[in-house]
């Protein structure tokens, strides 16, 4: 029997298991960007940075030159990263807590600045390294271990919006939310990663892929049940689409 080859490992990744949880599709999103790097032939010419969180070991899996940031300044790091070496591609890879919470004003600054960095903020709606605390981006009535009755609008507020919010400044070229929680989802992740880091090639702008991720251990739910919530509560409350594409096109 001939056997055929039908799936490989991509170069952009490490051969160094990941330690997330299972169910946890940190480890789908890290396979996208490396895909991504290594069709686009730019392995070789990227830097990431890493931030503080779930995700802080991914200069551990990534299989291009990496550097880490202190919590929430992975977007002043890789502003300077690319002023520093402009024709490298530069990205960040966040999660929400890190991103949306002590990262606000940089990722909001580096945008509004048109800095030719690429985001990737990963938002499964809690604090995941620490013990599942309320995040900025919890949902509204989502319990977790510091909002055990369900978050509280008139008490804790309303969940940032992020995409929402940097899609308004100018600086922004490419503002994107997709999701991870089945196969057509993934696929439709993978080109919104890809048309970022075009937008970065093109010297356009700030670019950002939100992508909605699961967090089974903190949500107390097994892996098939946390995909679930994210179809039934996540992307209503954080429509999936287009926010800023200067770049045109579908």
């Amino acid at each position: 029997m001939t056997m055929k080859t039908v799936f490989t490992k991509t170069n952009g990744l490490t051969d160094n298991p990941t330690h997330y949880c299972p169910g946890c599709t940190h480890g789908i999103i890290h396979r996208l960007v490396a895909e991504v790097l290594e069709e686009m032939d730019i392995l070789e010419n990227t830097i990431g940075v890493a931030s503080v969180g779930c995700s802080v070991l991914s200069y551990e899996y990534f299989n291009c030159d990496m550097t880490q940031a202190a919590h929430g300044r992975a977007p002043a790091v890789a502003t300077g990263v690319k002023r520093v070496l402009p024709d490298r591609f530069v990205f960040t890879y966040q999660g929400d807590g890190d991103l949306a919470s002590i990262g606000i004003s940089e990722v909001i600054h580096a945008a509004a600045r048109g800095e030719k960095i690429t985001v990737i903020f990963v938002n499964n709606a809690i604090y995941g390294m620490t013990g599942g605390q309320m995040a900025p981006t919890t949902l509204i009535g989502q319990k977790t271990a510091t909002t055990p009755f369900g978050r509280d609008e008139s008490i804790q507020g309303s969940p940032i919006k992020v995409c929402e919010m940097l899609a308004t400044l100018d600086g922004t070229a490419y503002i994107e939310r997709a999701s991870a929680h089945d196969v057509q989802h993934i696929q439709k992740a993978k080109r919104a990663i890809r048309k970022a880091f075009e937008a970065q090639k093109n010297g356009l702008g700030f670019s950002m892929v939100e992508i909605l991720s699961t967090c089974p251990t903190n949500w107390g739910l097994d892996p098939y049940e946390s995909l679930e919530w994210v179809k039934d509560n996540m992307i209503p409350a954080y429509p999936l689409g287009v926010y800023k594409n200067k770049q045109g096109g579908n």
